[in-house]
């Protein structure tokens, strides 16, 4: 008899930042391989849902799974232990398997540190939780399962890495049918796609290219629009995002894809990220022809001594040049910036704050805060200088600071990242704006963030 599978997405703590709920296509292309090859396999989206441990309890209960994985980010990792552990009271016979991001860089510990967790599946997981699956049907052992750190005989094993998946089009579409699509969609009317996988930058501070590997993978233009035609038919979606790193790093790859949603005549709106070094105003163009309407960039920051402790490898001067190409072809520029790096100041901090106010004039920028998540050489410098003050991965949303410096105190990062949507909001350039101008709407942004400023400064006296 084969397994029955059930893949679940933890909730994430209360309060804490976080995107809409969507199909996420990392359980999504897991289902989708079980699937193609006859497993019964199903989800249960915690957060989506909005399940509290009682609810997860009666739905596994009741699905009575062989295998359950569970996929966590750091910030869904202590969510995802107390799920493991429910799993495995409510069905004692299962074998339970966790992946993602942060285990992939804590395996060890994360058998350590919760018994019920029979393994580890590191990186990518496919090809991984196929082959897991296939064995634990015929009966065999698991134990040598390349990509895996598991349990034998007392011990902890920890399984070569599996080689990347080399060709992507092979790899099914996710299975976004397992969610309630249409619930979704009142959230945000918005599908998510990826057409690539790695980078071949190695920024201090990403988990992503050292989960993927230094190496851009991608789909092919006709794979990714099929996939784009079958969610616009199947669906009847029109807007999309696709969740590359660096969606332009193969520039002719990206204009053929363009070509071919234009080809068949698709009309969808679309928006991407990249970097600031891996595009053209050309491509842009043609990109806005093909219905991109926004570009979000990892700007970093606006200081050179930053960026080159990131190892970001990019300049302001270029960051100035492409999002200013990105306004005048009349896209949507989205900054992306993180406070309080190893080295930042407060000086250096403002210096961004402003610069992110210079390049994109009209839309907030997202000021992140620099969190050192295992498995990042980041996360390493905090760790062997002393300077990590919160180890409770609950906290771990880019919002809260997390570790703090010779050269800037969490307690000012705090604060300059609360100043900075203050300083934003309460620009003369934001306040008197055109399509702004005399609507209720901006007067009370105005006046909350008057009110928050002035708090904000008596705090500081």
């Amino acid at each position: 008899m084969k397994p029955h599978v059930t893949l679940v997405n933890p909730t994430a703590p209360v309060d804490a930042a976080m995107h809409m709920p969507f199909a996420l296509l990392g359980l999504g292309y897991l289902a989708a391989v079980l699937e193609k090859n006859n497993y019964q396999v199903d989800v249960i989206d915690c957060q989506m849902l909005k399940l509290s441990l009682e609810d997860f309890r009666r739905e596994i209960s009741k699905r009575q799974p062989d295998i359950v994985g569970v996929t966590s980010s750091t910030l869904t990792y202590k969510s995802a232990l107390k799920l493991v552990k429910i799993a495995k009271e409510a069905c004692p016979n299962c074998i339970t398997v966790v992946g993602g991001s942060h285990v992939t860089f804590w395996d060890d510990k994360a058998l350590e540190e919760c018994p019920e967790i029979d393994i580890v599946i590191r990186r990518e997981g496919e090809n991984t939780l196929l082959e897991l699956v296939q064995r634990i049907e015929a009966g065999k052992s698991y134990h040598d399962v390349l990509g895996t750190t598991c349990r034998k005989d007392g011990k902890t094993v920890r399984n070569p890495d599996r080689p990347y998946i080399e060709d992507l089009d092979s790899l099914p579409f996710p299975a976004r049918h397992l969610w309630p699509m249409e619930r979704l969609r009142e959230y945000e009317d918005i599908l998510y796609l990826a057409t690539s996988r790695g980078c071949v930058y190695w920024c201090e501070f990403c988990t992503t290219v050292r989960m993927h590997g230094r190496k851009y993978r991608m789909r092919s233009p006709k794979n990714v629009v099929d996939e784009l035609e079958f969610l616009h038919k199947t669906y009847g979606a029109k807007k999309f995002t696709f969740c590359d790193d660096a969606f332009t790093v193969d520039q002719p790859r990206t204009e053929a894809l363009c070509s071919e949603i234009l080809q068949r005549g698709l009309k969808i709106e679309w928006n991407c990220g990249t970097r600031v070094d891996m595009i053209t105003k050309d491509l842009l163009m043609k990109m806005k022809e093909a219905g991109c309407i926004s570009v979000w960039f990892g700007v970093e920051s606006g200081t050179q001594q930053v960026l080159d402790a990131m190892k970001k490898g990019i300049t302001p001067e270029l960051t100035i040049k492409v999002l200013g190409w990105v306004r005048e072809l009349g896209l949507k520029p989205v900054p992306n910036v993180i406070l309080g790096f190893p080295g930042e100041t407060k000086k250096s901090a403002w210096k961004t704050i402003k610069f992110v106010e210079k390049i994109a004039p009209d839309a907030v920028g997202f000021y992140n805060v620099a969190t050192p998540f295992p498995g990042t050489p980041m996360y390493d410098l905090v760790k062997e200088k002393g300077w990590l003050r919160v180890t409770d991965f609950d906290m771990y949303d880019t919002t809260h600071p997390i570790f703090e410096t010779p050269y800037l105190s969490m307690k000012d990062l705090g604060k300059l990242r609360e100043g900075a949507f203050h300083h934003y909001y309460l620009r003369r350039a934001f306040i008197f704006e055109k399509k702004r101008r005399f609507k209720v709407s901006t007067a009370m942004i105005i006046v909350a963030n008057l009110i928050a400023d002035i708090k904000l400064k008596l705090r500081r006296k």
